[in-house]
């Protein structure tokens, strides 16, 4: 795939929670691969968790006294992040010209 430049996109897939709701709103995509800023690491997934937290932050559903708080992190009427997770484990795939800790590989 080729974006408007000409140059070679790359791909990964994802699950992509783009609304709040039950579990069927997340779809598998393929979605453009990220370059690492500076400061980050790009890593390839191996192995990941789902956690309360990311089905509360997938129906927007949080333990009373918290939605407010919940809604104004996550984004008001759709997710600010479509494609959840917090944990994961892998492999790095590249670094930011500023990481010195960590290596592809």
């Amino acid at each position: 795939m080729n974006n408007a430049t000409g140059a070679r996109v790359r791909l990964m897939k994802a699950a992509v929670c783009t609304r709040y709701g039950p579990p069927e709103v997340l779809r598998i995509k393929e979605v453009a691969k990220p370059f690492p800023k500076s400061d980050e690491v790009l890593v390839k997934v191996r192995a990941t968790t789902v956690t309360k937290y990311d089905c509360w932050q997938r129906s927007c559903t949080a333990p009373p006294g918290f939605w407010l708080l919940a809604r104004a992190s996550s984004g008001l009427t759709r997710p600010k992040r479509p494609i959840l997770g917090t944990e994961l484990s892998g492999e790095v795939e590249s670094t930011g010209n500023e990481v010195t800790r960590l290596k592809k590989g």
